[in-house]
């Protein structure tokens, strides 16, 4: 029976199917992505925001850490009163000196409120002159993911002045950005976290200037591959069964029903191999003449003489020969070489010089007296 297999597509279906590829399907209830705000289809998701605020007197951090709920003061470890609030969930680092920062919102409405929230707090320990000012965002933070491996090797590479890359002290990319001036985390596995940013459209234009350089050096996956290659295949031909059967012996008996059985089951007939004598000089065994069946009346027929069993001849039993002793070679003595006995160098007769005694010197003059 023939198999026919489709035809192979068109170039248009091959791009069709990596394109299918590429895309990254929507998740249910996720709204419509911006095209002309975010070509590549990604919107990255703020992380962390950062916000100092100055508070606008000096403060007392232990009545603030005895007064307040959810609040740590260890003076020795960190000379800062920790608030935390579960709505929205983020942290304040309060200080002597009036100042605060606010970690850990989702979004700058967010950090805000935090920001007063926490004000409202410090007012009730007892400090009435406590007012928000100066609210300013110092950071944000944005994570977003591509979808695809990347190859950070050849980045890192042809982009050297603004990448670096350290695998043996961290797994990931470090691209510094001019323009936007932020700071990218690119990892293999296409998670990107970019920071730095003080306001949520620079999150955004960094990424999609680095969209299309991520895309470039992007790993070939191996289901893509895969399925481009099935697509661009040419088409197998199917196995057609031979029409060439083996015909079955003709005969009667038991040979011929087993040809007709092996021949009905679609296999070759297996014929079994001739007898084999053992020993060539000893002649065949005579045949027996087959009973006379047909004989009727008169003397019964005789009794064919029975065939003595064939003997084969005794196998003498195999002796390996001798292994002569293994003799290591003698080693003769070591005899060290013959060292020269010290020689004392002979030293030539020391030099005798005539002593000369030194020459008379001459009375000191006399001291004359003192003139008064």
């Amino acid at each position: 029976m023939l198999v026919q297999l489709p035809e192979p597509r068109a170039k248009s279906s091959v791009l069709e199917l990596s394109e299918l590829l590429k895309a990254t399907p929507q998740a249910a209830g996720e709204e419509a992505v911006d095209r002309t705000k975010h070509p590549s289809g990604i919107v990255p998701q703020l992380q962390n925001v950062v916000a100092t605020v100055d508070l606008g007197c000096r403060l007392e951090l232990k009545e603030i850490a005895l007064h307040a709920r959810n609040a740590e003061y260890n003076p020795k470890r960190f000379a800062a009163v920790i608030m935390r609030i579960r709505e929205p969930k983020t942290t304040a680092l309060i200080f002597a000196s009036g100042k605060m920062v606010c970690t850990g919102a989702k979004s700058e409405a967010e950090s805000r409120l935090a920001a007063k929230k926490y004000c409202r707090i410090v007012q009730r320990t007892g400090f009435d002159d406590v007012k928000m000012k100066e609210f300013k965002i110092q950071n944000i933070v944005g994570s977003c993911d591509v979808k695809f491996p990347i190859r950070l090797e050849g980045l890192a590479y042809s982009h050297g002045y603004f990448a670096t890359y350290e695998p043996e002290l961290f797994p990931g990319l470090i691209y510094r950005m001019k323009e936007p001036k932020i700071v990218l985390l690119i990892f293999v596995s296409g998670k990107v976290v970019l920071t730095g940013a003080k306001k949520r459209e620079e999150i955004y234009t960094a990424f999609e200037n680095i969209y299309p350089t991520l895309q470039e050096y992007r790993k070939r996956e191996a289901t893509e591959a895969a399925g481009l290659a099935a697509l661009t295949a040419p088409p197998a031909q199917a196995a057609t069964p031979s029409s060439d059967k083996p015909a079955a012996a003709a005969g009667g008996g038991a040979g011929s029903s087993a040809a007709a059985a092996a021949a009905g089951g679609g296999g070759a007939v297996m014929m079994p191999p001739p007898a084999r004598r053992l020993n060539s000089s000893m002649p065949p065994p005579a045949a027996t003449p087959a009973p006379d069946h047909g004989h009727h009346g008169g003397a019964p027929a005789a009794t064919p003489a029975a065939t003595p069993a064939h003997a084969p001849p005794a196998t003498p039993a195999h002796v390996p020969p001798a292994t002569p002793a293994y003799v290591p070679p003698a080693t003769p003595a070591y005899v060290p070489p013959a060292t020269p006995g010290y020689q004392i160098p002979s030293m030539p007769p020391p030099t005798t010089t005539q002593y000369r005694a030194p020459a008379p010197m001459a009375p000191p003059l006399p001291r004359l007296p003192n003139k008064q």
